[in-house]
């Protein structure tokens, strides 16, 4: 794997250690696979707006592509295929990738999963009209210059869905502290807060690099239901939308 400047070794040897457990719904990566479903609603949701396509069809988005930039096991890569995408899931970890395809042969899905990164995807032309980008700008070294790589990626009219966490002591109390130390939903280290990006600062990137953004949505879990839910609350989770 080519280093870039956006491309962090230390965070990608993190993840590869417990690539095994991408689809552990009890393992080291439970608290995604409790996140994924409102995930996959919103992408869903956006995705059917901003193409106009009809949300009653099985596969809504036939003759459509879709990159899932540091996509890990194929969480999202997966279904998106099913819902008619043409997925190529990006990683840069092998092991990760390893993982997806595996799972992907398993389960009978098809995705082309590669291990690169966007830097070298845009070295290569290649375009499409959604990108996800889902929790994985704080894991990389150079924000601005990554999401400057994932714009080029977005093909004229297309779209970007970018999540990530916003930098408050509330997302230090909750998502650092208490999602690693106190409760033990991820193993510790998972994060940096010195990483994570306000929306502000996020949004500004995403229109420096061309793109329009337009919407902030914010992500929330509900102790009462036990689960996540949208909400206005941007303070811990929250997803950007963009258009070219």
């Amino acid at each position: 794997m080519t280093h870039t400047a956006s491309l962090d070794p230390e965070e990608v040897a993190k993840f590869s250690r417990i690539a095994a457990e991408w689809w552990d719904p009890a393992g080291k990566f439970a608290p995604l696979h409790k996140f994924n479903p409102i995930r996959l609603a919103f992408i869903r949701q956006e995705a059917l707006a901003h193409f106009g396509r009809d949300a009653r069809a099985l596969r809504p988005f036939e003759g459509l592509t879709l990159l899932d930039i540091g996509c890990g096991g194929g969480l999202l890569s997966e279904p998106m295929a099913r819902l008619g995408f043409a997925v190529t899931g990006a990683d840069a970890s092998e092991q990760n990738i390893a993982t997806a395809r595996a799972h992907g042969a398993e389960s009978g899905v098809t995705v082309d999963y590669r291990a690169a990164t966007a830097e070298a995807l845009v070295a290569e032309r290649a375009g499409f009209d959604l990108v996800l980008n889902m929790e994985v700008v704080e894991h990389v070294a150079d924000p601005e210059a990554y999401l400057a790589a994932c714009a080029k990626l977005v093909k004229p009219g297309g779209m970007t869905i970018v999540a990530t966490l916003n930098r408050t002591l509330k997302s230090l109390a909750l998502a650092k502290i208490g999602a690693e130390y106190v409760l033990g939903w991820l193993p510790k280290g998972t994060h940096d807060w010195n990483r994570f990006l306000a929306p502000a600062r996020l949004c500004g990137m995403l229109e420096r690099s061309g793109l329009q953004v337009v919407k902030t949505q914010g992500v929330a879990f509900d102790p009462l239901a036990w689960d996540w839910k949208l909400a206005a609350d941007t303070d811990v989770n929250y997803m950007v939308v963009a258009k070219n």
